[in-house]
């Protein structure tokens, strides 16, 4: 991302404030990507103390609490005695570290401490303030637990996942230390810290929380946010190569029909596109062009549209408190609720996955037209130098559209599904963890068809003459074709749309563009 920077420096960075209540994307990912440290608010501080107290004060009248005198799920009707409150915290994180699958990206761990610790500083889940201070030493001293990706249903919360974090804690499971793979105890040894041994409320505060999905999500957004931007600037070079009308994106259509998102596409169309010695005017080669590129503000606005509801529920996810039971200090209360119930980051991935997919098929739909001769309006056939004995881009569109094929898989929503568990005691589950994991692959996709239209828009470029491309277009030609040379004779591409896709995601070149442009919407 473009807070790599930040790590390699030595430049001291100002700590992220952890409080429970302001934490943003934009935070997130400086501490994901940049490295930038963590600390506890001294108000956040305080609270936890209370709330602490609060839970002993409980145990010590013999109040019955779900999940600390009590079992867990259908066990919740089975006391549990004071002495038995450690072993019960003990077991329930064995027993419910049982996730399988590829470990989560170390970035999507941090992210998720990130998360639980901001959501533990809130003051309602009964936590110490000695663990707390474990997780967050963990993020600063990158101890990343080994988290395997699936086995959570999205409500009671992540359990499974979540259970192999609070393992570590405890001096157990794996965690990774600078790429290294480990034992939680040596992973902690090396890093310079001690296990905690949990007490009472511990072990389900650490757990019951939708921290997995809404971490997987979070970072999906940023990715989704800065391919949206960057769409509209691949999409504008096809526009140029395809010699594409501009009259569509003109103020006057999109001001009767204003939404905010579609209009503020169409402004990025025109500013990206303005100086084109390449683009025509209506009836100079044709009245009016195909909708992958007249209907550009439609659909790129309402995939804009979609991130605008997903950034407002994530904005609200990472800010709540979503484990059970929640006490209230103030109020002298502990209620049994739903908190961790992930529907409503379920229905987020969801709809991201559907947003996201759009803007990949459209994308698609251009490449066809780049390098479809009976479409391009002239160039070679598939973009070959050489037609015929080469097939230059051909099959780079089969790959884009197979991406785009499977994105309409993943798309299918899993927030529909639901399977009961503890004896139906849990009769009703999100599926939120599976949402997000499919969102963050449909955007890994999504990168890789726009990189490959920019690869073949370049080629275009080639063909129609560079020199004639806007000024915003032509840096992000230059950008790519510091990466990647002119196809000129066959050869494997891979590797390049691996490399495009990469700095796509990472926002670089989109910066070099608003240089030039002025700032995107």
């Amino acid at each position: 991302m473009v807070y790599k920077h930040q790590q390699e420096s030595n430049v001291e960075m100002t700590p992220v404030l952890l409080d429970g209540e302001q934490l943003t994307p934009e935070m997130v990912a400086a501490v994901v990507y940049g490295h930038v440290p963590v600390v506890l608010d001294e108000e956040a501080f305080r609270r936890v103390v209370s709330c602490r107290k609060m839970v002993e004060e409980l145990i010590g009248a013999g109040k019955v609490v779900y999940g600390v005198t009590t079992g867990f799920g259908k066990f919740s009707d089975v006391h549990i005695s004071p002495q038995d409150a450690v072993q019960l915290q003990v077991n329930l994180i064995r027993s419910h570290a049982c996730a399988v699958g590829k470990p989560l990206p170390e970035q999507t761990v941090r992210a998720l401490m990130m998360l639980r610790a901001n959501a533990l500083a809130k003051g309602h889940s009964g936590i110490r303030t000695e663990t707390l201070q474990l997780l967050i030493d963990c993020i600063n001293r990158c101890v990343h637990p080994v988290v395997p990706e699936q086995g959570s249903l999205g409500a009671s919360g992540d359990l499974a996942p979540l259970s192999h974090l609070a393992l570590v804690l405890m001096g157990e499971g794996e965690a990774f230390f600078h790429g290294e793979r480990l034992s939680g105890a040596e992973a902690l040894t090396r890093a310079g810290l001690k296990p905690i041994t949990l007490q009472a409320k511990e072990g389900l505060a650490l757990i019951n929380g939708t921290q997995i999905m809404t971490s997987i999500g979070t970072l999906a957004l940023i990715k989704a946010q800065h391919l949206a931007k960057i769409a509209d600037v691949i999409a504008s070079l096809t526009v140029e190569c395809l010699r594409g009308i501009p009259d569509a994106f003109a103020e006057e259509v999109h001001r009767v029909r204003p939404y905010p998102e579609q209009v503020g596409v169409a402004k990025n169309l025109r500013n990206l596109l303005q100086g084109s010695k390449l683009t025509t005017r209506q009836g100079e080669l044709r009245v009016q062009d195909a909708y992958s590129l007249r209907c550009l503000p439609q659909v790129h606005g309402a995939t804009r549209q979609v991130l605008a509801y997903v950034q407002d529920k994530i904005a609200i996810e990472i800010n709540s408190a979503t484990d059970n039971p929640l006490l209230f200090v103030r109020e002298d209360l502990v209620i049994s609720g739903g908190n961790f119930h992930g529907q409503p980051i379920a229905f987020a991935m969801d709809f991201l996955k559907i947003g996201m997919s759009e803007l990949a098929n459209i994308s698609e739909r251009r490449t066809e037209r780049l390098v479809n001769p009976a479409l391009s309006g002239g160039l070679p056939a598939f973009l070959s130098h050489n037609p015929g004995v080469g097939s230059g881009m051909m099959i780079t569109q089969y790959v884009s559209a197979s991406l785009v094929s499977e994105n309409k898989v993943l798309a299918h929503p899993s927030s529909v599904d639901s399977i009961p568990s503890s004896a139906n005691q849990e009769d009703h589950v999100s599926m939120g963890t599976t949402a997000a994991r499919h969102a963050a692959q449909v955007i890994d996709n999504v990168s890789k068809v726009l990189a490959i239209e920019l690869i073949c828009a370049a080629e275009a470029a080639e063909f129609i003459g560079a020199e004639g491309l806007a000024p915003a277009t032509r840096v992000l030609y230059d950008q790519l074709r510091a990466l990647v040379p002119s196809v000129k004779e066959d050869r494997s591409t891979s590797r390049d749309i691996e490399n495009v896709a990469t700095a796509l995601l990472e926002g670089e070149w989109l910066q070099a563009v608003e240089a030039v442009s002025g700032s995107l919407y």
